[in-house]
């Protein structure tokens, strides 16, 4: 799904642990290099019909591009969501330094 050398992941989630579950999985699985939880996210969103809201957490995730896919099945294994939130863009630049940390851990 993506071809950029590295990107960042917005996951939301419904609960701290939840939140915990999903970041740890990413980490143990090498899949993310980092991952920051933001708590006390509130989303506004159509859902079947109707606008609804949550109080969520957000999950920004740094990776690696060709690890999306891999990504992508470990969040909707983890996720009670129907529909997970899971939003990849890709890096465009920054400091070289911690990108190149990135590519080291995030196998």
């Amino acid at each position: 799904m993506s071809n950029s050398e590295f990107i960042v992941v917005f996951i939301t989630a419904e609960s701290q642990e939840e939140a915990a579950s999903i970041s740890n999985a990413l980490l143990e699985q090498r899949k993310a290099a980092c991952v920051s939880i933001i708590e006390g996210v509130n989303s506004r969103y159509w859902w079947r019909g109707r606008i609804d809201s949550a109080d969520e957490y957000l999950l920004i995730v740094k990776s690696r591009g060709p690890l999306l896919e891999e990504i992508i099945r470990i969040v909707k294994e983890l996720h009670t969501n129907e529909v997970p939130e899971i939003i990849a863009l890709p890096i465009t630049g920054g400091n070289r330094d911690y990108l190149d940390w990135v590519g080291k851990e995030a196998l």
